[in-house]
């Protein structure tokens, strides 16, 4: 099994520790949090270090993993990642076995694939995205990096996700809008068009 490390100790860690705890291929090696958290728990695994251990934590670990939301975080989460590839870590793709991810898609480094996922063919997601629980990804969609695909989100074919944006939970994108960067879609949104018409 190989070690990973766990970048963050909010609710958004739990989600991915039940994640690997379901992937035989990953041992979680501990988490990273605040220096007031360290010492509590999430779930069953520790708050050992804080940001200041990191370099010294890659003596001992090659992967780790973001375990900060998105919402509100975006600029933190790039930071982090430009700050972790300094120090030479690295991102694997994390995907629940409970997903359905087509052959013919790609998906870039450091993003999660979470439960009952459906992502079809020829689909492109970029790096250090978060495609949350029951999500369903058309053909043919493009999501740029640093997104935030919310629960129950439905993005039909060919349509196109700017960088750093955040689709809310239960929102229908329509085949072939195109998104731009940093666009936050609040829940139950219907998108027929950009921009949004009302």
């Amino acid at each position: 099994m190989k070690k990973i490390l766990l970048i963050g100790s909010g609710g958004h860690a739990k989600s991915i520790i039940d994640i690997l705890e379901t992937n035989s291929e990953w041992n979680i090696f501990g988490l990273v949090g605040l220096e007031n958290e360290v010492g509590k728990k999430i779930l069953d695994f520790p708050i050992i270090w804080n940001d200041n251990d990191l370099p010294a934590l890659r003596k001992k670990v090659k992967y780790t993993f973001l375990s900060i939301g998105q919402i509100g975080l975006s600029c933190k989460r790039k930071n982090m990642t430009d700050y972790l590839k300094k120090l030479n870590y690295n991102f694997p793709v994390l995907r629940s076995k409970f997903s359905i991810v087509s052959k013919y898609s790609s998906i870039d480094e450091g993003t999660l694939i979470c439960h009952d996922v459906v992502i079809n063919s020829n689909t492109k997601i970029g790096k250090q995205c978060i495609i949350n629980t029951k999500s369903l990804i058309e053909h043919d969609v493009v999501i740029e990096d640093f997104c935030h695909i919310s629960t129950g989100v439905i993005i039909n074919g060919g349509a196109s996700i700017g960088e750093g944006s955040f689709i809310g939970s239960g929102s229908i994108i329509r085949e072939g809008v195109v998104i731009p960067p940093h666009t936050v879609i609040s829940a139950g949104k219907r998108i027929m068009g950009w921009p949004i018409k009302y």
